[in-house]
C-alpha cells in the first residue's frame, strides 16, 4: 500500500511549435519532466506534510513513477489567458484526510483561478465534514463559516497563467501537487 508522506506545489508553463512540446517545456519548467507522472484524484492524505519543492525534488528520482493532482491547460491563440489551478484545504483534524482540487480554464487571473480552485477543495472538505453552507455565497463568506467550524484548518492554492503565444505557437500551462514517499 502506497500513502505519500510528504506533498510539494509546483507550476510551470511552455511553448513550442508542437502541442507535446508545449506540454513537455511545461513540465520542464515546473521541473517535473524527468518523472512518470501519474495523475489521482482530490484526496489530500491523513498526516501527510507540505514540503518545498527542492526538498521534494530531491526525495525523487529521473524515471520515478510519481503520484500528483495537476490541472494543465493548452491553446494556440495568440493573447488569449490560459490558467491552470490546485487549491488545497485542510481539516483541523490530524488523522483526517483533505482535499486537493484542480481548475484550468481561460480568461482568468492567476489570483481568480487560484481562489476558485481552493474554494473547490474547501467547499468539497466541508461537505465531507458535515459543516453547513450556503453554496450560494461567495468564497469569501463560505471561508468565514469553515474557519469559525474550527474543523477546517487552513486552504491555500497556486496557480500558473499566461498569454497565449504568437505566431501560432501552443502555450501550456500547468500546476500541480506532487505526492512523495
Amino acid at each position: 500500500m502506497y500513502v505519500p508522506r510528504y506533498m510539494f506545489f509546483t507550476k510551470g508553463y511552455g511553448v513550442a511549435k508542437e502541442k507535446l512540446s508545449s506540454f513537455e517545456n511545461a513540465l520542464r519548467d515546473a521541473r517535473i519532466a524527468h518523472l512518470n507522472i501519474v495523475t489521482v484524484s482530490s484526496i489530500f492524505p491523513p498526516r501527510c506534510r507540505i514540503i518545498d519543492m527542492e526538498k521534494g525534488l530531491s526525495k525523487l528520482e529521473a524515471g520515478e513513477i510519481t503520484y500528483c493532482v495537476m490541472a494543465r491547460e493548452q491553446i494556440n491563440e495568440p493573447g488569449r489567458r490560459v490558467v491552470a489551478s490546485i487549491g488545497l484545504a485542510l481539516p483541523a483534524e490530524p488523522g483526517r484526510y483533505g482535499y486537493l482540487s484542480e481548475h484550468h480554464g481561460f480568461g482568468q487571473t492567476e489570483t481568480e483561478a487560484g481562489e476558485y480552485a481552493e474554494d473547490l477543495a474547501a467547499s468539497m472538505l466541508a461537505n465531507t465534514l458535515g459543516i453547513e453552507f450556503d453554496p450560494n455565497k461567495d468564497y469569501d463568506e463560505r471561508r468565514d463559516v469553515f474557519k469559525m467550524s474550527g474543523k477546517i484548518v487552513k486552504s491555500q492554492h497556486t496557480s500558473q497563467g499566461c498569454l497565449g503565444a504568437e505566431g501560432n505557437l501552443w502555450t501550456t500551462v500547468v500546476a500541480a501537487a506532487i505526492f512523495v514517499k
